[in-house]
């Protein structure tokens, strides 16, 4: 599923196949979003502590998922 609208649409359907799927297509697509978000907060100069802050998670939660992409 590569369309979001139809994707987030697909998410709520009554088939358990179809909206199963849209969830692990959302999932995939909320991953790549964050972690665009966090390498342009990092690029911007922004800590650990304030991404943290605004994603409501703690320090160590965000720096441990994203330190190994070098950001």
């Amino acid at each position: 599923m590569a369309d979001a609208t139809a994707v987030a649409a697909a998410a709520s359907s009554k088939d358990p196949t179809v909206g199963l799927a849209a969830v692990a297509s959302l999932r995939t697509l909320l991953d790549s979003l964050e972690e665009l978000q966090v390498g342009n907060a990092r690029a911007q100069g922004w800590s650990w502590q304030q991404i943290a802050d605004v994603m409501k998670v703690s320090r160590q939660a965000v720096h441990k998922k994203y330190r190994r992409l070098g950001f």
